[in-house]
């Protein structure tokens, strides 16, 4: 029961409290309130009967330790029910128990209308004890009850009404404690349930969150190699090429290539600041996917040419262009961003064609180069210890995060083709 309610004052705020909680707090407050009335009853009955003075103090004495002991162990118990302190009262709940019967012997030995506080103590002993030895300390209290009845009637012979009410009472008890325990039980099932469900649901949400941190630091992680990277890779080998230029006394051409240093760094510091906005990319907010795909293969020329490569790079359409969810576009462009930087960094290749396709059920693109190629099983799963390899991985994980497929096709000294196909919703 204190565990129940434990659980009923924390969950106050979240909704309402259980109904067999509100049912076991009644019948724990209607069974303090009646050893109450019934004590006091008796006591008042005590003061009411001519006995001797000695007797009367002494019994009145009795009640008075009886009322203390039994008001001191509810309290400490609700207490630590409201709030578990190092003090632990249910350990001496069975000593407690057996102080209360005890005095209440002691007071139906002195008058017999202490009997009626047997029945709240039917119940304290079903609580506390084990159910077979509650049984045979009711029996006992029960035949106490009827003795003393007895003997206050003077009779030869109990009456009848003297056996019968008693034993009545305590099957009474037995039976609605029987009833209190299996309220207590469901409650306890209640409460272990929603502790779990609240255990449950704040794992749930810390792993929501890691794994929407972990997507997060992915989702920049690709943007990233595919802009930034690659941008700033374009950097530092024109610098070289610039700066090579100016050694062999070609300050034209040193020129021309620092002019696409600083067209490459702008282009650069615009995505970094749409990272930053939580933008797409400025190429697909200034134009279409069409557009933005021609000028890559134009800008791909522009910065291969700086570098004194001779990549001819070019852009074709096949089908009718139809408009495309930012998320698919986005994709497409940086998969050309990336599949073409590779070409002008490592396939040595003197032709490049982008090819963009519109067939009805899929959108495709395939970047194809004629360069030196290369054995795709080679390609190593994870990324090389300077920090380069990412490349594959990321734009992999770019088109299944869409629904698409990546293949890639190559071979030493035949070029390569990527091969991107992303579904289109069917119109009706």
């Amino acid at each position: 029961m204190s565990a129940l309610e434990r659980s009923a004052v924390a969950d106050g705020s979240s909704g309402e409290v259980p109904s067999s909680v509100l049912i076991l707090r009644f019948l724990r407050v209607a069974l303090h309130v009646g050893f109450a009335l019934l004590l006091t009853v008796a006591v008042v009955r005590e003061l009411t009967t001519d006995r001797d003075g000695g007797t009367r103090l002494f019994l009145l004495a009795v009640a008075v330790v009886l009322a203390a002991v039994y008001l001191a162990g509810t309290l400490l118990e609700k207490r630590h029910a409201a709030g578990p302190s190092r003090f632990d009262p249910r350990r001496y709940a069975v000593p407690w128990l057996v102080a209360v019967t005890a005095l209440w012997a002691l007071l139906l030995a002195g008058n017999a209308e202490f009997s009626w506080l047997a029945f709240p103590l039917f119940f304290l002993h079903l609580h506390v004890l084990p159910r077979r030895l509650a049984l045979v300390a009711i029996a006992l209290m029960t035949a106490a009850v009827i003795g003393a009845q007895w003997a206050a009637s003077g009779l030869a012979a109990p009456a009848v009404a003297a056996v019968v009410g008693p034993v009545l009472g305590a099957i009474f008890s037995v039976v609605t404690a029987m009833a209190y325990q299996g309220l207590y039980r469901e409650g306890e099932l209640q409460r272990r349930a929603a502790d779990e469900l609240r255990r449950t649901r704040a794992e749930l949400a810390s792993s929501q969150h890691n794994a929407g941190v972990l997507a997060e630091r992915e989702r920049l992680a690709r943007e990233i190699h595919d802009t930034l990277a690659q941008g700033l890779s374009s950097i530092v080998l024109l610098s070289r090429a610039a700066d090579s230029s100016l050694n062999s006394g070609d300050p034209l051409t040193a020129r021309s290539r620092l002019a696409t240093v600083q067209q490459t760094a702008s282009e650069s510091l615009a995505e970094a600041r749409n990272f930053v906005r939580g933008l797409s990319s400025p190429q697909l907010q200034e134009s279409s996917l069409v557009d933005s795909l021609r000028r890559l293969c134009g800008k791909t020329e522009t910065e291969a040419a700086a570098r004194g490569v001779g990549l001819r790079c070019r852009f074709e359409l096949d089908g009718v262009p139809v408009e495309l969810p930012q998320p698919y576009q986005v994709t497409l462009l940086r998969a050309a961003q990336s599949s073409l930087a590779n070409v002008w960094l490592h396939a040595k290749a003197p032709n490049a064609v982008v090819t963009l396709g519109f067939l009805g059920s899929e959108v495709t693109m395939d970047i194809f180069d004629d360069g030196v190629g290369f054995d795709p099983q080679t390609v190593p799963a994870a990324a090389r210890p300077d920090g380069s390899g990412y490349g594959l991985r990321y734009l992999r994980e770019r088109v299944g995060a869409q629904g698409g497929t990546l293949m890639l096709e190559s071979a030493p000294g035949e070029g390569t083709v990527v091969a991107v196909r992303l579904p289109l919703e069917a119109k009706e």
